[in-house]
């Protein structure tokens, strides 16, 4: 058996416990360590790591932390059953919509970025 979870950095556990949870309806549910929260929502789990802006991800690396919008090969898709009102939901939670593709008998899906730079997808469920 397999699961998995997503683990978010962020500058503040309050922001993102703020932005997840107006966003999505993630709610904490432990904190195992100063600095670790874990959320969920439906049956879906992310841990919340504070990190500084500018700190090192690992000491064999040049880069940084940062929380303007970046790049990013991963990402998180959620997938939702109300794609106005998730989509709604997370821009006045705080989220940036870069890109929205509406097509006829097809799902719908916006790009978009959490107030940390993340990206995300959010995909309407069909």
């Amino acid at each position: 058996m397999i699961s998995i979870s997503l683990s978010v950095d962020v500058p503040s556990q309050a922001e993102g416990l703020r932005f997840y949870g107006e966003a999505f309806g993630f709610v904490k549910t432990s904190e195992p360590y100063p600095g670790v929260a874990v959320i969920r929502a439906d049956n879906a789990e992310l841990l919340l790591l504070v990190k500084k802006a500018g700190s090192t991800p690992f000491p064999q690396t040049n880069e940084k932390r940062r929380y303007e919008p970046h790049w990013t090969p991963v990402h998180i898709d959620f997938h939702v059953d109300d794609f106005k009102e998730s989509l709604a939901r997370a821009l006045r939670a705080g989220a940036t919509q870069e890109q929205l593709f509406e097509n006829p008998g097809r799902p719908s899906v916006a790009f978009c970025r959490d107030p940390f730079g993340h990206g995300f997808c959010l995909i309407e469920r069909r």
